[in-house]
């Protein structure tokens, strides 16, 4: 009975069940999910805008050259010397007492009390210190660093004319033709122009330029446009070139075709990405720096020419072909520069390089550099040069140094200086901004009554004395004194003088 059991069917389930259908599966969880915009088949069919050239756009990584950077390296200690003769040179007579330069303490970046004295004496080719009376001294200039000082006056008188062209030449790139007095000023050592060339050259001048009221002060308007002088540098150079190349080419007959190729400065190094992207700029058509770009949009590719073009002409219309990144940023208004002009100058490293050496960055004309040298110097520049030479004399002049500022001067005896190991190049890596590490380096933590003058053996220990031998003219014979040896001279013993005939001297 227990396997029938086992072997009846199992119970159906009840009738009632079957009614129901089966659940449904889960959904995507994302399909009940409402779009709020939904995509409309206009908006996706739009025209988009014209997109900007990716040149104008492309990110250059910045990449330091010792050449450039050796500039601005030795030109610190000049900068200082130049300050300090600005504040000299205002005083009657170029005469000024060093309690009264202890006033320009903060203008010179002196924070602490120093000896003023110890920062003069650092540069004994350009100042002198004049004693009169007991607690009174002054200084003032060398006799050679007054001749250049003259030298350069009577140079800037004379070359009037063309400080009158490239003040002429700033204006016409100008948007409205107007600039202020107070940005030009920034620029006016760069340009070479008088240092009040306002009260001067502005004022007999009428023909070319006239005194303005701006919104934020006295400006200066251009009166006249010359066409002759809306020729860039870069047009000239062009021009050159072109001309250099007809010649070439009807010296050589059968020359094979030259590919389209960018020719990059010596020493530049970029990448396959780089170089195609300065291909692509260079390939577009050039904007004179003296064109209307009133219709150019910023951001454009066409706009960034332009402004290499404005940029390319101010640094050469300077004497030196370089200045600072924050003189240039005071024109954004006149020339309607980007916010980021100094990532404009470094995503073109075939035209400008930017120095990240100094107090500020400083922005060079890549052409008119060879080995960090000027390749065309005016005669302020070769004035210039000779004061970084009187900068470079040392205090103690080393043995093959010339002693005088005279034999020093020029970029020769600059050199050779450099080159003789000076003592004032010693401190390169560090910034003269900071003074207070200068007059640390140059004090020594001693004063002046610390330093012995003689031939070399003041304050040695000798206590052999000089011999006296009385006797005969016969006995006055040359004795030659050798210093012995000792057999042990790892003890370092103190060396005994002895005679010829191996004797020691007496000792008193």
């Amino acid at each position: 009975m227990d396997a029938k059991l086992l072997l009846l069917p199992f119970p159906s389930p009840p009738a009632a069940l079957h009614h129901h259908p089966p659940a449904p599966k889960s959904l995507f969880l994302g399909a009940s999910l409402p779009l709020l915009h939904p995509p409309s088949p206009l908006r996706l069919l739009r025209p988009r805008g014209p997109r900007l050239a990716v040149v104008a756009q492309a990110a250059v990584k910045r990449r330091k050259e010792i050449p450039f950077d050796n500039v601005i390296q030795r030109d610190k200690k000049l900068k200082l010397v130049l300050k300090l003769r600005n504040i000299l040179v205002s005083n009657p007579d170029r005469v000024m007492s060093l309690r009264d330069l202890g006033r320009f303490r903060r203008d010179l970046g002196l924070t602490r009390k120093r000896r003023l004295i110890a920062l003069l004496k650092r540069f004994p080719g350009v100042f002198e210190i004049v004693e009169e009376g007991v607690y009174s001294l002054r200084f003032r200039l060398t006799p050679a660093a007054d001749r250049l000082y003259l030298d350069e006056l009577h140079l800037k008188n004379e070359s009037e004319g063309l400080a009158v062209t490239k003040l002429r030449k700033l204006l016409m790139m100008s948007q409205d033709k107007r600039i202020l007095i107070e940005k030009i000023a920034h620029l006016k050592h760069d340009l070479g122009l008088p240092p009040e060339f306002r009260d001067t050259i502005c004022l007999r001048y009428p023909q070319y330029f006239r005194l303005v009221q701006m919104d934020r002060g006295p400006g200066l308007e251009l009166t006249h446009w010359d066409p002759e002088l809306a020729v860039s540098a870069a047009e000239v150079a062009e021009e050159e070139n072109r001309a250099r190349e007809e010649q070439e080419r009807n010296l050589i007959i059968d020359r094979p075709l030259k590919f389209n190729r960018v020719k990059l400065p010596q020493g530049l190094k970029l990448s396959r990405g780089e170089a195609r992207r300065v291909a692509q700029f260079k390939e577009m058509p050039y904007i004179s720096p003296y064109s209307d770009f009133s219709h150019l949009r910023s951001g454009s590719a066409e706009k960034e020419k332009h402004a290499c073009s404005v940029v390319h002409e101010i640094l050469s219309l300077t004497l030196e072909k370089r200045t600072l990144v924050d003189h240039l940023t005071h024109f954004r208004e006149e020339f309607r520069f980007s916010q980021s002009l100094r990532g404009m100058l470094i995503r073109h490293p075939d035209m400008f390089y930017v120095s990240l050496k100094g107090d500020r960055d400083s922005v060079f004309l890549r052409e008119a550099y060879k080995n960090s040298q000027l390749v065309e110097k005016s005669k302020l520049v070769l004035l210039k040069e000779k004061m970084r030479a009187l900068v470079a004399v040392p205090r103690f002049p080393r043995r093959g140094v010339p002693a005088t500022s005279a034999e020093s001067e020029g970029t020769n005896g600059t050199a050779q200086m450099l080159r003789e190991g000076s003592d004032v190049e010693d401190d390169e890596d560090e910034g003269l901004s900071d003074m207070e590490d200068l007059i640390s380096e140059m004090s020594g933590g001693k004063s002046d009554a610390d330093y012995h003058w003689g031939d070399g053996w003041v304050g040695e220990n000798d206590d052999s004395p000089p011999d006296f031998e009385d006797g005969d003219d016969s006995s006055l014979k040359e004795v030659k004194v050798t210093m012995k040896n000792t057999a042990n001279s790892a003890n370092r013993k103190a060396h005994v003088p002895v005679f010829p005939d191996g004797k020691p001297r007496e000792r008193w």
